[in-house]
């Protein structure tokens, strides 16, 4: 019962709501309410702040969530540890990548899913800061993230792949000049009609460090805080972007786009897999991780 109790005010604090909490708890809110109560009476102090939603946590709580969060990732990952003795593992792999790397992953997640069939895997599209908050607070066990721009901490990575950029275009000349073979400078870049990720995605971040160690700043005309906004300007015919070459791939079919590469700094930036650095790791998340290890050893 204490794991449970604890189980519920990590919701609580996740979701930030008593119904959102209970739901994926899969008990009522009374329950979950009386659990955390039944919690505040054990520990002796006052963990949430109440009134007719959810407030937040008390400083008490604050303090103790910590734990709380540790010790249900111990215990899930200790029903993990003995799933796998003499049987396959079993529970969930919670794998948290940026956008521009999910192309990336089928492989390394069907070969997983191949070596531990009885495992369920979920994959969320998040951005960098929250897969580091979310390797934290253990509320994933795995990241695909960048691994130098803005380097993980507290983490053990492998690298993945290689992450390279190209200018997206519709514009003829362009398309031509991309027949024969040649590449575009940042400075041509910067100079054209662009529509480009908003500056609290890190790969525009990236891109402002590449068009600086250029010598150039751009000032898009248009901004978009996902990949779907930037293509829905870019098949529009009148706006360029600057996308990784695995979402440019991924998009080749759009009639009349072609996707020129740039000169030197041609930007590439390692792209790796990233658990929590504690001993024992979660079983899922360790064996995901000699996974891509032997991946990319045989790579």
């Amino acid at each position: 019962m204490f794991i449970r109790q604890l189980r519920y005010l990590v919701a609580v604090a996740r979701e930030a709501h008593f119904g959102r909490a209970a739901e994926s708890c899969s008990v009522s809110q009374p329950a979950l309410s009386a659990g955390i109560r039944k919690l505040e009476e054990e520990l002796g102090v006052p963990l949430v702040i109440r009134g007719h939603r959810f407030l937040g946590l008390t400083e008490e709580g604050q303090r103790i969530l910590g734990w709380a969060q540790r010790i249900v990732a111990d215990h899930d990952g200790l029903r993990q540890e003995l799933s796998g003795v003499g049987s396959s593992l079993t529970g969930a792999l919670r794998i948290g990548a940026i956008p521009t790397a999910l192309p990336a992953l089928p492989p390394l997640v069907n070969a997983f899913c191949a070596r531990h069939p009885l495992v369920q895997v979920q994959i969320q599209s998040l951005p960098s800061a929250a897969i580091q908050k979310g390797l934290d607070d253990l509320e994933i066990d795995a990241g695909v993230t960048y691994l130098e721009n803005e380097p993980l901490a507290r983490v053990r990575s492998v690298q993945l792949y290689a992450e390279t950029y190209v200018l997206v275009t519709c514009d003829p000349q362009l398309r031509e000049r991309s027949v024969k073979g040649e590449r575009v400078t940042w400075e041509e870049a910067a100079r054209l009609p662009l529509c480009l990720l908003t500056r609290d995605m890190q790969n525009r971040r990236i891109l402002d460090r590449l068009f600086g160690e250029a010598g150039v700043t751009v000032q898009p005309r248009i901004e978009a805080n996902s990949f779907a906004g930037v293509w829905a300007m870019v098949r529009s015919g009148q706006w360029s972007s600057i996308l990784p070459a695995s979402e440019a791939q991924s998009r080749s079919w759009i009639e009349g786009l072609v996707a020129v590469p740039f000169v030197e700094p041609s930007g590439v930036q390692p792209v790796g897999l990233a658990i929590c650095d504690r001993d024992p790791p979660p079983p899922v998340a360790a064996a995901l991780f000699r996974l891509a290890r032997d991946h990319a050893s045989a790579a």
